[in-house]
């Protein structure tokens, strides 16, 4: 799901990003991005009549394939579509490992990365970002007659289940865990409804596509983190054309509750705001 790509600290940051700090105002290294009035990226997109897209198309349900080898769909995915119809042009999607897929951009493979890309201060560094389309926490997830766990510090002595490599194994630590190492949210939730451990952390994008389908009355949230996670299209340095007329599309599309629509879909919730 959302992807341990990351660290829990810092993401308080990025909860604070405006307009302004996630799109086209974003500092880059000196000579990394194009001198003043070259910036011909929205009319670039206009002239070749298609918004080109790097996504992975195997990251369920943000960018994927429909019953394993159908139509790419997904909540990203149709998202750009809906951006790109705003823009008067068609979405051309790149399927992409997302180990290459920011070398795909910087190559200018595609004009935009649309793949819960989270804004990290590291990436603002580098990359343009839209306006925010997802935003999340972490969540802890218990059995729902548990009534011991209401906050992170209730996990003090506590049993999670979670993953050794993901940052919430690391949260899960800081808050005085003893945890159990699981290889991810499945397992975890087999073991939390057997009654093994206590909880389990994950990103709450997580819980709510498993129970979009689960409708799993044994569990539930008991706390979730003040910290966000935002995630946007990410855009090479110097985009801000293209980056201000995708913002002005999704203003447009959260004001007439297309966004809204698309994350109810998915998540039976409002994730994008």
């Amino acid at each position: 799901m959302k992807r341990t790509r990351v660290s829990v600290i810092g993401l308080i940051a990025a909860a604070t990003l405006t307009l302004a700090g996630c799109g086209s105002t974003s500092t880059a290294p000196a000579g990394s991005a194009p001198a003043a009035g070259s910036d011909s990226s929205l009319s670039d997109v206009k002239s070749a009549g298609e918004l080109k897209i790097g996504t992975e198309g195997t990251y369920k349900p943000f960018s994927f394939h429909a019953e394993g080898s159908g139509e790419l769909t997904g909540y990203d995915v149709e998202i750009t579509k809906a951006v790109a119809d705003k823009l008067g042009v068609r979405p051309t999607f790149q399927e992409t490992q997302f180990d290459a897929i920011f070398a795909g951009l910087e190559a200018k493979r595609f004009d935009a990365v649309a793949n819960q890309v989270s804004i990290t201060d590291e990436r603002k560094a580098k990359y343009d970002f839209s306006t925010p389309y997802t935003v999340s926490t972490g969540v802890i997830v218990t059995a729902a007659d548990n009534n011991s766990i209401n906050s992170f510090a209730d996990l003090k002595g506590k049993t999670t289940a979670q993953s050794l490599t993901s940052n919430w194994y690391k949260l899960a630590q800081e808050s005085g865990a003893n945890v159990q190492a699981v290889e991810g949210w499945a397992q975890a939730v087999t073991l939390l409804k057997q009654g093994r451990v206590d909880a389990t952390i994950n990103d709450k994008l997580t819980y709510l596509d498993y129970q979009k389908t689960a409708h799993d009355n044994s569990i539930k949230i008991a706390a979730e983190t003040t910290e966000k996670s935002l995630s946007a299209f990410a855009f090479r340095k110097g985009s801000t054309s293209l980056v201000e007329a995708v913002n002005t599309a999704l203003g447009e599309l959260q004001a007439d509750g297309t966004l809204s629509r698309i994350s109810q879909k998915y998540f039976d919730a409002d994730v994008t705001k």
